[in-house]
């Protein structure tokens, strides 16, 4: 049973013994009070009931989704652009080559295989033991302060880019039923031949239960395309489902909620060679080697004080 599993096993047990001990206050003195506090352990019990089954968005997840994702060996990695213009566009470039470093700094270092492959322009899927782990506390938006190339001033300009990390998740652990998608196909319009200019091989996936809305043109068959778009929905909809469960409980629970896209995480300053990161509220006097893949001093301090 994995850990989430077993917390919303241990709540359960809970609710029933603290429902138990009030029950014996029914018909004393008491009873009034005991009514009362039965019908909120009852309506405790009945949300977390929901949370253990099917919600009601037409989503089903097994036990393994449940998980705190440790056991995640694929992650999908999304940077997008953020604030800043062309210079977040470059920002956004520039950490997507940080991360595919990472991995060739990591396969060098400890001799294990971290296979990085693009799914889409700025979404990695990444491939490796424990990979969620390591780089699930990168969620967030980064910060850069540097010089552009095309400044002649000189200024620093600051820009951003966010960076999304979730676990790719099997058909076995998010289950969608096909009624609930709305499949939509138009011409690639990018690279490739002639081909893509013919055939409608870009896709649009929506959930139609959630709105969730995805999108792949990334590869010349229209078969693969639909693959990777299904990969990148059950990822979105294992963090809505993730969501769901920390609001019933805890929020601060949960590292995956979609408010963590929006925090602040790291600023780059490329003048003082620091990198800091506001969570730790500690900062590292390397960025040129950091940027360059080097970010295991990083991960395990967050691991450290996060996790």
């Amino acid at each position: 049973m994995d850990h989430s599993r077993r917390y919303l096993e241990e709540e359960r047990k809970k609710l029933e013994a603290e429902m138990e001990k009030v029950q014996k206050l029914l018909g004393t003195d008491l009873d009034s009070e005991a009514k009362s506090e039965l019908a909120k352990l009852e309506s405790q019990k009945q949300q977390l009931m929901q949370v253990m089954q099917t919600d009601d968005s037409g989503l089903t997840t097994s036990s393994a989704a449940n998980g705190t994702g440790q056991d995640f060996d694929n992650i999908i990695l999304e940077v997008r652009p953020g604030v800043g213009g062309d210079e977040a566009k470059i920002w956004a470039e520039d950490l997507v080559r940080m991360y595919i470093r990472f991995a060739e700094v990591r396969n060098q270092k400890f001799k294990v295989k971290i296979k990085v492959e693009f799914l889409d322009d700025g979404v990695l899927k990444i491939t490796g033991p424990g990979i969620y782990d390591l780089l699930k506390n990168e969620t967030g938006v980064h910060r850069v302060q540097r010089v552009p190339e095309t400044e002649a001033a000189g200024r620093i300009h600051t820009s951003t880019a966010s960076v999304v990390v979730l676990p790719e998740v099997s058909e076995k652990v998010v289950v969608v039923r096909e009624d609930d998608l709305l499949w939509e196909f138009s011409r690639s319009g990018g690279h490739g031949g002639q081909n893509v200019n013919k055939v409608a091989t870009a896709v649009r996936l929506t959930h139609k239960p959630t709105g969730i809305m995805v999108g792949c043109r990334q590869e010349r068959s229209q078969e693969q395309n639909r693959k990777i778009a299904l990969e990148l929905l059950r990822a979105q909809l294992w963090e809505v489902e993730e969501e769901r469960k920390a609001s019933v409980f805890s929020a601060a629970r949960s590292k995956i909620g979609r408010s963590m896209r929006a925090e602040k995480i790291r600023t780059y300053n490329f003048p003082q060679n620091r990198v800091t990161d506001h969570r730790l509220g500690k900062s590292w006097y390397k960025l040129d080697r950091i940027v360059q893949g080097e970010l295991d001093d990083i991960i395990e301090t967050l691991k450290n004080e996060l996790d």
